[in-house]
C-alpha cells in the first residue's frame, strides 16, 4: 500500500479516537450538571416555602392588629350600649356588634389557618433541607469521580494528540492540506474503506477502474461521487465485516 495512504489511513483513525473523547466528556459533565441542577431546584422550593412563611406571619401579623382593633371597638360599643337612650340606637349598636363579633370569629380562623400552614410549611423546609444536604453530599462524590474520569480521559487524549504530532511530523504538508480540506465538511469520514465495490462515506458504488485502483493502493484514489479518501481493508477485516 503506498506510504502517504497508509499515513492518511492511520492519521483519520487517531482523529477519529480524539473526536470520540467529546462525548465521553460531555456525558461525564451532563451527570454532575443534572445533580446540580436537581440542587438547585431544591434550594429554590426552600427559598418559595419561607417566602410562604413569612407572608403567612405578616397576614397573621395584619389580623392580631385587626383583632385589637375589633376587641377595642367591641369594648366601645358595650359603653355606648350602657348609655342608649333610644331602641333604634340599641338595634345599631347590637347590629355593629354582631358584625364586630363576626369578623373577630373570622379573624381567629384566619390565625389558626395561617398557623397551621406555616407549621406545615416550616415541616416541608425540614424536609427538603435534608433533600438538599443529601444532595450536596452526592454531588461532592460525584464531582470527584467525574473529576478523576475527565482527568484520564485528558490524560488518554493527550496521549493520542502526542502519536498524532509526531505522525503529522513526518507527513508530506501538500497530503496533509488535502486530508485537511477534506475533513473540514467529512468530518471522522474523511478516509473511508470500499467494501462490495461501495464507499462507506456515500455508499456509493464506484467504477469498476476505480475500484481497481482502491484495490492496488499504489495512489491515493478519491470517491468519484463525494471525494473522500477510499482504501482497501485487509482481506480479514473485510470478511469479518461482512
Amino acid at each position: 500500500m503506498n506510504k502517504h495512504l497508509e499515513e492518511l489511513i492511520e492519521l483519520s483513525k487517531i482523529d477519529r479516537a480524539i473526536d470520540a473523547f467529546e462525548p465521553k466528556i460531555e456525558a461525564a459533565r451532563a451527570k454532575l450538571s443534572a445533580l446540580e441542577a436537581k440542587e438547585t431546584a431544591v434550594a429554590e422550593e426552600i427559598e418559595n416555602l419561607k417566602e410562604e412563611i413569612k407572608e403567612a406571619e405578616l397576614k397573621k401579623a395584619k389580623n392580631d392588629l385587626h383583632i385589637q382593633e375589633l376587641t377595642e371597638k367591641l369594648e366601645a360599643n358595650k359603653k355606648k350600649m350602657a348609655d342608649a337612650k333610644t331602641e333604634k340606637e340599641i338595634k345599631a349598636l347590637q347590629l355593629e356588634e354582631d358584625i364586630a363579633k363576626e369578623q373577630l370569629d373570622f379573624a381567629n380562623e384566619e390565625i389558626a389557618r395561617l398557623d397551621n400552614l406555616i407549621e406545615t410549611r416550616k415541616g416541608e423546609i425540614e424536609a427538603k433541607e435534608a433533600e438538599l444536604a443529601e444532595l450536596k453530599e452526592q454531588s461532592e462524590a460525584l464531582k470527584a469521580e467525574v473529576e478523576a474520569e475527565l482527568a484520564e480521559i485528558e490524560k488518554e487524549k493527550q496521549a493520542l494528540f502526542e502519536k498524532k504530532q509526531a505522525l503529522v511530523s513526518k507527513m508530506s504538508q501538500k497530503i496533509l492540506a488535502f486530508y485537511d480540506k477534506i475533513r473540514r465538511w467529512a468530518r471522522n469520514t474523511a478516509v473511508v474503506p470500499v467494501r462490495k465495490q461501495a464507499c462507506m462515506g456515500c455508499f456509493m458504488k464506484i467504477n469498476d477502474k476505480t475500484y481497481a485502483e482502491v484495490i492496488k493502493g499504489e495512489e491515493i484514489t478519491t470517491c468519484p461521487h463525494c471525494g473522500r479518501i477510499l482504501y482497501m481493508e485487509p482481506q480479514s477485516e473485510e470478511a469479518a465485516t461482512e
